[in-house]
């Protein structure tokens, strides 16, 4: 199920159309009180949110999502108007996983959505339990630890996480991150990557000092 909050009515239906008729199920809501209710029904594989809505805009509802441990792993793709880096460095911030400003292609949308589902299907590579000074990663629960302190992150902050472990000690540059983890070309936008470095950094706390900047490069996490 994809749900998309969008208070126009005419890309609100011609998505949601657009949804049903590539194989998904799909639901849409003009503003946040109607989704909320949805949501606590029955959980969405993927959010569409439009950022500028009535009463409850679409960054305040991401950061409710992303506080809410039911719902914090649900991938998220902002859609929006605006097109300045502050906005989409807002919703990345606060922990989408995507974003697409209008107006788009419905066959862009689509294959975002799929690229981003198959992604959310994460599977075990090489080993289950990723660990590295105080650092643990169940991948199998996805479960994150430093010093044993539990750590709640988004679904790409995880992905990301565990690609830099499974990489230890390689330097991984952002157009490969990008490749690998949000599974198509950003055109360029590796700003993507150092935001979520940055927060991934700040939700780890002192295991957060694992990951470095290798300056023009990329980053990683060193062998122990």
């Amino acid at each position: 199920m994809i749900y998309l909050v969008e208070d126009d009515i005419s890309i609100r239906e011609l998505v949601v159309y657009t949804l049903k008729n590539s194989g998904f199920e799909a639901s849409g809501f003009s503003e946040a009180t109607a989704f909320w209710k949805a949501v606590r029904s029955k959980t969405p594989s993927l959010i569409l949110l439009d950022i500028m809505l009535p009463g409850e805009d679409g960054l305040q509802i991401l950061k409710k999502l992303r506080n809410m441990p039911e719902f914090s792993g649900v991938p998220v793709i902002m859609l929006t108007a605006k097109g300045t880096e502050y906005d989409k460095v807002i919703g990345l911030d606060l922990g989408a996983d995507d974003y697409i400003p209008k107006p788009f292609g419905m066959m862009e949308l689509i294959s975002r959505i799929k690229a981003l589902l198959r992604r959310s299907r994460f599977e075990p590579v090489k080993k289950n339990l990723l660990e590295t000074n105080g650092l643990s990663v169940n991948i199998d629960m996805h479960e994150v630890a430093c010093n044993g302190n539990p750590v709640n992150l988004t679904l790409k902050e995880f992905e990301l996480l565990c690609y830099l472990l499974e990489n230890k000690g390689n330097v991984l540059n952002r157009d490969k991150i990008l490749s690998h983890v949000w599974g198509y070309d950003f055109n360029g936008e590796t700003r993507t990557v150092d935001v979520h470095i940055r927060t991934l950094r700040q939700k780890l706390g002192t295991c957060g000092e694992l990951i470095e900047t290798v300056r023009g490069v990329g980053y990683r996490i060193s062998k122990d």
